[in-house]
């Protein structure tokens, strides 16, 4: 049997038990939750750990992302992770919670039973704690070009479009580009520098379905590639993790079909 040697200093290693929380009374509150935090500094020479922290759940929000604030507020102010509106929307506070990327702030406490474990979403550089580097995510997204391309005199008013078109874009246009999706796929994992993964992907279709887009040509030459494109084998991980209800997944196989329709 094959014996994988980690690499030195990745071996996560158990980290400190935070004190918890004691009522006014000198008693502990009755209804607490323990939250498995992966904390990782790359200022400190020292392996990432995970600490675990005991929240009080009547002093705190339903949301995971309620009791990091609460955490972060009340009982470590090191601890990194980002967030926006806390309306899942920006998709800044993705992260791999219970062992599933989604959204700190959609993601209720109450979904998860016994203590909840949180780490940055998997397979990427960390910058600090929850925080992931999302620099080689932002270039694919850039890569595509996601905008309108026209050749076309621009309009007076508006690029019109039926409301049949407009229809073709639903599924498409609510990514929030929160990387849940690419970050489950093991393509993805193993082929990041080449593969685009889900996420850019579905983005490319936007605009390949986009009827007012006339760049379609273009954007298919840019994709034609074993790995930019093929490396997507259908997996699934994306659709079954975004926390939007959306499919990369199609949105991928709608590009291949375009592909071998174009070369009949």
């Amino acid at each position: 049997m094959a014996q994988l040697t980690l690499p030195t200093g990745s071996q996560v290693k158990r980290g400190k038990v935070w004190p918890g929380p004691v009522g006014a009374n000198g008693k502990r509150p009755k209804r607490t939750k323990n939250f498995r935090v992966y904390r990782y500094d790359p200022d400190q020479d020292a392996n990432p750990r995970v600490d675990t922290y005991t929240v009080d759940l009547e002093g705190c929000g339903p949301m995971v992302l309620d009791a990091l604030i609460k955490i972060k507020n009340e009982v470590d102010p090191t601890l990194t992770f980002r967030r926006s509106c806390r309306e899942g929307v920006c998709g800044s506070c993705a992260m791999n919670i219970d062992g599933a990327n989604t959204l700190a702030c959609t993601k209720a406490i109450s979904d998860v039973s016994g203590s909840i474990s949180i780490y940055p979403l998997p397979h990427m550089p960390v910058v600090k704690d929850l925080v992931p580097d999302l620099t080689n995510f932002y270039a694919q997204y850039s890569s595509i070009k996601p905008f309108l391309q026209t050749q076309t005199a621009t309009p007076e008013k508006e690029w019109k479009q039926s409301p049949e078109e407009r229809t073709k874009l639903d599924g498409l246009y609510e990514c929030i580009l929160c990387a849940c999706c690419s970050t489950s796929c093991p393509s993805y994992w193993w082929n990041s520098d080449r593969y685009l993964g889900p996420a850019a992907l579905l983005q490319s279709y936007r605009w390949l379905a986009d009827s007012r887009d006339e760049a379609t040509g273009a954007r298919l030459d840019e994709l034609e590639d074993p790995f930019r494109l093929y490396r997507c084998h259908t997996i699934m991980n994306c659709a079954n993790t975004c926390p939007k209800g959306l499919n990369p997944a199609r949105a991928i196989g709608e590009i291949k079909q375009m592909m071998v329709k174009r070369s009949v």
